[in-house]
């Protein structure tokens, strides 16, 4: 496919968190690993947290993306769920931070409006935009496509994302490798 940069996307959750990992070159997307991470329900809170940690860690290390996209916090009708959620979430921001690799976070609507065109987008229809998108045989699991699905929606908003910081000013960051492509091309925010 070319020289490109990866994006680890990461859909959330207190017992499965999915992970997908993309390989970015322009306007070309290719799948390069996804999954789901159980962690077991039947353990304490904490010890699933850092099980998430450290495979995620693992994912970071084995695939070297550049930045992470991930579901921004969902407000639940359930407090408590939405709580055990967000710890899941910091688990995966500490494990892209120890790692150095930047953040960006995006709203559920928003990653389905980016894959699908409809920001009310059922799972399945998820599922099989990123089957389509990414040339798969079959479609993800649910977990494996919100991920894949989360960094498809960040590979679609990074070019506007880098127009908006060059216009104010603030520059971005470089994927690792790139720094002798032309600016436009080798910009990740």
């Amino acid at each position: 496919m070319g020289e490109g940069y990866r994006v680890l996307g990461v859909d959330p959750g207190s017992r499965t968190t999915g992970y997908g990992v993309i390989e970015v070159c322009g306007r070309r997307f290719a799948h390069v690993a996804s999954g789901a991470l159980a962690v077991g329900a039947d353990r304490p809170l904490a010890s699933r947290l850092l099980s998430l940690f450290e495979s995620l860690t693992t994912v970071i290390r084995d695939h070297r993306p550049a930045i992470v996209s991930i579901e921004d916090v969902f407000y639940a009708q359930n407090v408590r769920s939405a709580i055990t959620l967000g710890h899941a979430r910091g688990a995966a921001l500490v494990a892209a931070a120890q790692a150095g690799l930047p953040v960006r976070a995006y709203a559920a609507a928003q990653i389905k409006m980016a894959v699908v065109g409809s920001g009310r987008a059922e799972k399945a229809q998820v599922q099989e935009m990123v089957r389509a998108i990414l040339g798969l045989a079959r479609r993800p699991a649910p977990d494996a496509a919100d991920a894949l699905a989360a960094a498809i929606c960040h590979a679609q908003c990074a070019p506007t994302l880098a127009r908006i910081a060059r216009a104010a000013g603030d520059g971005a960051r470089l994927p690792p490798g790139r720094r002798g492509a032309p600016r436009a091309r080798r910009l990740i925010l």
